[in-house]
């Protein structure tokens, strides 16, 4: 392994964009790949990128999935509902989905206490919730999770 293979990691790390900034310094020119990459960032196919946090690092380390119903599904109840959920930092996600529920959001909290008092006190409340059915996370497998 050379330097430049041990060092490019590294050097990715600092970068403003980790695929679209070559470090300063290096004398060779971006890869052909490189520039692949920053064609489909300007062509809006790259819509950016992210950092996998752990959740239990910062507090959150229950994750429940909760299944919402809404009482009716007037278009202005369904604007309510998700200005309301979008408001929620503990929502991380929110899908609008078909089936038993209308809406299934992943909400991560620090314990199952605190989800107590944010399903009673934030998430029964927004607009037109009917029902919410949690679903608590034992175990998450994924390609990028360690548990």
């Amino acid at each position: 392994m050379t330097w430049t293979d041990r060092s490019w990691p590294y050097s990715k790390r600092t970068a403003a964009s980790a695929t679209t900034t070559w470090p300063p310094g290096w004398a060779s020119p971006p890869s052909p790949c490189l520039r692949r990459v920053r064609q489909l960032e300007e062509a809006g196919v790259i819509r950016g990128y992210r950092a996998l946090i752990d959740p239990a690092a910062v507090g959150r380390g229950l994750r429940v999935f909760a299944g919402v119903r809404l009482v009716r599904h007037t278009r202005a109840d369904v604007v309510a509902f998700e200005q309301g959920v979008t408001r929620l930092s503990e929502v991380i996600a929110c899908h609008h989905i078909t089936g038993n529920f209308d809406y299934l959001l992943q909400v991560e909290v620090a314990d199952l206490p605190a989800y107590e008092d944010f399903h009673a006190n934030q998430l029964a409340t927004l607009p037109g919730v009917a029902t919410v059915t949690s679903y608590v996370t034992m175990k998450t497998l994924t390609a990028d999770a360690d548990t």
